[in-house]
């Protein structure tokens, strides 16, 4: 018995320490890697720049269950004709974790 409750509380603090798989960067970690990214140079969170607005960005693909990785790939590879003529280079030089984490905070922005 003295067995299983010692099990149960350590498989309870594992979880109240593992906290959430992915936390959300907050606007200032945000925009500190908008800058140290290149990003800030085209986008900003409210207002239309070169590119679209973060927010416009996330109100567009909300409701996209796949919006994630696919945002992923197109700041990765760029895209062309999505928010008008201007293309978005490749951003090849960002890492991988800093476009997951930009993607991931741009996805709950919301106007």
């Amino acid at each position: 018995m003295k067995t299983a409750t010692l099990a149960a509380a350590l498989a309870g603090c594992a979880v109240a320490f593992a906290g959430p798989a992915h936390a959300v960067l907050t606007n200032a970690q945000a925009e500190a890697l908008m800058k140290k990214d290149g990003c800030a140079a085209c986008h900003s969170i409210n207002k239309k720049i070169i590119g679209p607005a973060y927010v416009d960005v996330a109100n567009k693909y909300r409701a996209d269950k796949n919006a994630q990785e696919m945002l992923e790939k197109k700041v990765k590879g760029g895209s062309t004709g999505v928010w008008g003529a201007i293309p978005m280079p490749p951003n090849t030089a960002t890492s991988p974790a800093d476009v997951k984490e930009l993607v991931t905070w741009i996805l709950q922005l919301k106007k």
